[in-house]
């Protein structure tokens, strides 16, 4: 399979997404930055669990400690997913490829709306997000040739 022009490639993982385009050919693929995103900080962390009263007199648990790089990475999902929906809505866009990690993919995969999802023509599971665009393009026409 050749890198359809005009195909979106998403490059994403907990923290950070780039969303590109193939402004070049299928057989010369030209990736282009279409957004840049990155998860916010992680709010609410502490250094002490919550707690809470019990029934008895003078009696408090403890609460478990939230895992708030996890929900700060399901919002980030979220906010990737919707802005994907809505440019989605708009025909930016028929045809799409996910490169994440494959917990990621995951996320990804469980967000979608199966409009959305039946755009997605492959999964690359890779992290490329620390990558330079040259090299990203690079790994992704390769793996999209062996598909």
């Amino acid at each position: 399979m050749l890198m359809p022009k005009a195909a979106w490639i998403v490059v994403a993982d907990g923290e950070k997404a780039m969303v590109l385009e193939n402004v070049g050919t299928p057989v010369a693929p030209k990736l282009s930055v279409i957004a840049r995103d990155e998860a916010g900080p992680v709010i609410g962390a502490s250094d002490r669990a919550g707690r809470m009263a019990d029934g008895g007199p003078n009696q408090r648990s403890a609460l478990e400690q939230p895992d708030f790089a996890r929900l700060n990475s399901e919002r980030f999902v979220g906010d990737l997913i919707e802005m994907l929906d809505h440019k989605l809505r708009g025909a930016a866009f028929d045809t799409l490829i996910l490169v994440a990690p494959p917990q990621m993919l995951g996320a990804l995969r469980n967000a979608m709306e199966d409009t959305l999802r039946a755009c997605v023509v492959a999964e690359i599971d890779k992290t490329l997000t620390n990558h330079p665009l040259p090299k990203i393009t690079e790994i992704v026409a390769a793996e999209i040739a062996l598909i």
